[in-house]
């Protein structure tokens, strides 16, 4: 419990204290026009409030993320609590903020167009092709999950309700975002926090179920080592490439450059004591039954569904099933629509005639759905690594922002760097990568890494030390 608690007080102050930092590092100016003020359209661009951008980012970059992820991450034991804590502040945060910060500066653009100012064209072809994929991905696994839960409650097949949930994905994505979007999630999001704590104090206040300790013995139920293993199945709840598809969905609905750190450090801190939540459950729960440990080896569906039938009351259940099916739906239709708007915006293709956005979306949505039909932890696997490529590209680029500007560009190149490290590490001994051993694959990593650091260094901060800093939009 103790281990948990000081896990929870640290995100909690990190909003306050790094957040802070952060923000005036780069520079947030209330007086600078935002790109909604300029580009209003009614379809994407349209004017929401502080609290409707923070409600609908969480729930778009939330999802089952801090909730499956978590579950499988589980496994590694108590370790599961650092990583979310730290990766949460000094990674995922910053990344978040990041890539708001730059869309809020940049016309709302989506990232592939902010990686081109900041690190190259080449550069942006590749992470737009990545943006795209990681959305069809995201809508995927998103809606197997609650296919799978919702067929498990009323026995009407998956096949059908996952129909369903793509008819829903269509519609949603289509319509501008002040017509659903705006005005449900906002519920929703508010919905999704109430399942966290009916879930979290329902286990903190039962007798049969202990929060385990740093120390707790017994509680590693995998094989495999927690680098980099641990570091990929916590992808959500730590660090995501994929929120920074979401980013420019709400900053082209912000009034004022000051939401920037509430939305978007914010969501990603939320969503980080999320992750805390369910780590919780799922360790305690664990330490009562190990057994489940093999339930969660394939979709953590079950596993919710059996936390929940544990330790909450009938109405307690079913909001935990809402928020299960629910919440991941909304974060398929916007991953959905941040791969519609990237490739409208790499193509330059107006979006406000409803044909227009039609040719870019039924494709995706095809590919989508019948990726459905493919074994969901593969699907996860490859997802969480594509995400982690994006999370690179998205830090360098802040990190050659913040050099620019001649501030203290480390905020962004350390966690890059980790990043950059854990998806050589990965693709390099997964089962799914070149399943090389692990001391060989971590030594090959580290060397790439350092020599990928040191490329950039010599490329953005050594050879560009009297460059106009006016090249980059301030």
């Amino acid at each position: 419990m103790y281990s948990f608690i000081l896990c929870l007080l640290i995100l909690i102050g990190s909003y306050f204290i790094y957040g802070k930092i952060l923000e005036k590092v780069v520079g947030v100016d209330a007086s600078r026009p935002t790109p909604v003020q300029r580009l209003e359209d009614g379809v994407d661009y349209t004017p929401m409030s502080r609290i409707k951008n923070f409600l609908i980012h969480f729930l778009n970059i939330a999802g089952l993320g801090p909730i499956f992820g978590v579950i499988q991450g589980a496994l590694f034991g108590p370790a599961a609590f650092l990583w979310i804590t730290f990766g949460t502040i000094f990674i995922g945060a910053v990344h978040d903020f990041f890539s708001g910060f730059l869309s809020l500066r940049n016309d709302g653009y989506t990232m592939p167009k902010i990686i081109s100012k900041y690190l190259g064209s080449n550069v942006q072809k590749f992470i737009a092709l990545i943006t795209v994929i990681t959305g069809i991905l995201v809508a995927s696994v998103f809606s197997t999950g609650s296919a799978d839960l919702l067929s498990t409650i009323t026995n009407v097949p998956v096949l059908a309700w996952t129909i369903i949930i793509f008819i829903y994905f269509l519609i949603a994505t289509l319509f501008p975002l002040d017509k659903i979007i705006g005005r449900v999630y906002p519920i929703f999001g508010l919905l999704f926090l109430i399942m966290v704590i009916l879930i979290t104090g329902a286990l903190i206040f039962s007798p049969n179920y202990t929060i385990p300790e740093f120390t707790t013995p017994g509680l590693y139920l995998t094989n495999k080592p927690i680098f980099p293993f641990l570091f990929v199945t916590i992808a959500c709840g730590a660090i995501s490439g994929f929120h920074a598809s979401q980013s420019p969905i709400v900053a082209r609905s912000m009034k004022n450059e000051n939401d920037a750190r509430p939305v978007f450090f914010g969501a990603m801190v939320l969503e980080g004591i999320t992750a805390l939540c369910w780590a919780a459950v799922a360790l305690a729960f664990f330490h009562g039954q190990p057994q489940i440990a093999s339930v969660y080896a394939g979709t953590p569906t079950v596993g919710v569904y059996e936390m929940a039938s544990h330790l909450l009351n009938p109405i307690g259940v079913a909001l935990i099933i809402f928020g299960v099916v629910i919440c991941p739906i909304t974060s398929g239709d916007t991953a959905l629509r941040s791969s519609r708007i990237t490739i409208a915006d790499e193509f330059k293709i107006n979006q406000k005639k409803l044909s227009s956005r039609l040719k870019i979306a039924l494709p995706l949505f095809f590919i989508s759905f019948g990726l459905t039909f493919i074994d969901f932890s593969l699907i996860w696997r490859y997802f969480a690594w594509f995400q982690l490529i994006i999370a690179i590209a998205v830090l360098l680029a802040g990190t050659v922002y913040l050099i620019k500007k001649n501030k203290p560009y480390v905020i962004g190149l350390i966690p890059s760097i980790i990043c950059t490290l854990i998806a050589f590490a990965y693709i390099l001994q997964a089962p799914e990568g070149l399943r090389l051993p692990a001391m060989i694959s971590n030594i090959i990593a580290v060397i790439l890494t350092i020599i990928i650091t040191g490329i950039f260094l010599k490329k953005y901060k050594f050879n560009n030390k009297n460059e106009d800093d006016n090249k980059i939009e301030e």
